[in-house]
């Protein structure tokens, strides 16, 4: 799509903020009015809609992805996708540990053990772990201890929740790093734990790289996206 606009603002509504092309109030691919639930999310969105030249690229535009998301597709159905998250919690990937080789053991256990233990103590959530691919039965009272915290988020950074989880591959990472337990980089490091042990011994494919570059740069957007959420 051409640029079909000049200016660019944000401006106070009823219950949070607008950015205005021209004077008229974005809206959503649904057509919803994108209404923001903070400032600093506006002022994310309006630079982005700002930054485009002469053809508007949604690409570059992750904070107006996540925002339209959050009205368009979370919104409306809130519980299922508080359901469709929260299953991340009976397979999630720090349950899944190595048999071989020992370095391997040993590494997961340094580092996903301290995350484990958190959501033992803080979600009341004990996860089983196992060895090998075959799946391992959680307790019904963890599933739903952790059911319950993501339910607590509201549209918005249940959105960004929904891609942490996708993206990590672990419930218990990406509450870690939404809950102050643990930096992104972090808990970006541990999801690709098995990945970067094995490329230590093989090398990193030219297309893996490229496609674990995009997947880091959608991570990155989603955080922001949390951070202008909680600055009011």
């Amino acid at each position: 799509m051409r640029k079909f606009y000049q200016s660019v603002g944000v401006e106070a509504a009823d219950t949070g903020h607008v950015v205005t092309l021209d004077g008229r109030m974005v809206k959503t691919p649904a057509k919803a009015s994108l209404i923001l639930p903070t400032r600093a999310l506006a002022d994310a969105v309006a630079m982005e809609w700002d930054a485009q030249e002469d053809k508007i690229l949604p690409d570059t535009m992750p904070q107006t992805r996540l925002a339209s998301t959050a009205l368009d597709r979370v919104a409306p159905r809130h519980s299922d996708v508080v359901a469709e998250v929260a299953a991340f919690g009976g397979t999630d990937l720090l349950c899944y540990r190595a048999d071989e080789p020992e370095e391997l053991i040993q590494r997961q256990n340094r580092v996903w053990n301290p995350y484990l233990e958190w959501a033992k103590a803080e979600l009341g959530a004990p996860l089983r772990i196992t060895s090998g691919i075959l799946p391992v039965a959680q307790e019904n009272a963890s599933l739903e201890h952790l059911k319950a915290r993501v339910a607590g988020h509201d549209a918005f950074e249940l959105t960004a929740l929904h891609g942490l989880t996708n993206a990590l591959g672990s419930l218990v990472l990406t509450l870690a790093y939404m809950e102050g337990f643990s930096p992104l980089e972090a808990v970006w490091q541990a999801s690709i734990l098995d990945a970067t042990h094995q490329e230590e011994q093989w090398g990193l494919d030219d297309e893996v790289a490229e496609k674990r570059a995009f997947q880091h740069a959608d991570l990155t957007a989603t955080a922001e996206f949390i951070s202008h959420l909680r600055n009011k």
